[in-house]
């Protein structure tokens, strides 16, 4: 039975009911269109780009590696650095288009048994690209959702973004996140949205 969640609440991801050697992060979201006047007025004609990004995070929540140019090899996982270094965590790739709202746009594969002592939490954002630039935001978006599946392919939760008139003129939506309990791992909704479109403005509040 999948478990859906409202902002702000959490599961314990239990290896006896799923196979938790590896748990995919799906994300998916359908745009509402505008049409004639509305269109010209508002702008929306160009399709949205919307894009799934991952932080590592130590205790501290903090993301400690930096990596190369454009964060290539680092603790962030987005269309340009694909795949973690350790393998741990992997972007299935960018969708350009997306807005089909039947099953995940964007997908994000952490393998929970790999995951190095150092990694405490693992937190998911979804950013409009050049949002502010197309007059694009979140208050557009329905159907938005967050969704856990365990290695068999057995979804354990979701979390349903909802039309809540608050996304309006917001940009970049920090979904959830996985983290450490104890031994084992927890499944959390967050919710929480900011104007930017640019998740880099988030990452420098997880910088040390």
């Amino acid at each position: 039975m999948v478990i859906n969640l409202s902002k702000g609440q959490s599961i314990n991801l239990e290896k006896s009911d799923h196979d938790l050697s590896s748990v995919t992060i799906g994300l998916g979201w359908k745009i509402r269109k505008k049409t004639g006047l509305l269109r010209g007025l508002f702008g929306g004609g160009e399709e949205y780009d919307l894009d799934a990004i991952a932080f590592l995070l130590d205790a501290d929540g903090k993301v400690r590696d930096l990596g190369g140019q454009a964060l290539a090899g680092s603790d962030v996982i987005y269309f340009n650095n694909l795949r973690h270094p350790s393998g741990c965590v992997v972007h299935t790739g960018d969708n350009l288009v997306g807005g089909a709202g039947v099953e995940d746009d964007e997908q994000i594969v952490v393998k929970l048994d790999a995951m190095d002592q150092r990694f405490h939490r693992v937190l998911f954002l979804v950013s409009i690209y050049e949002g502010a630039k197309k007059k694009q935001h979140f208050g557009e978006v329905e159907g938005a959702f967050m969704r856990a599946v365990d290695a068999k392919g057995k979804e354990i939760a979701r979390f349903k973004l909802g039309d809540d008139a608050a996304y309006g003129q917001m940009r970049t939506v920090v979904f959830g996140e996985v983290s450490r309990q104890g031994s084992g791992w927890k499944f959390q909704a967050i919710g929480d949205a900011f104007p930017t479109d640019s998740f880099v403005d988030l990452l420098r509040k997880h910088l040390p």
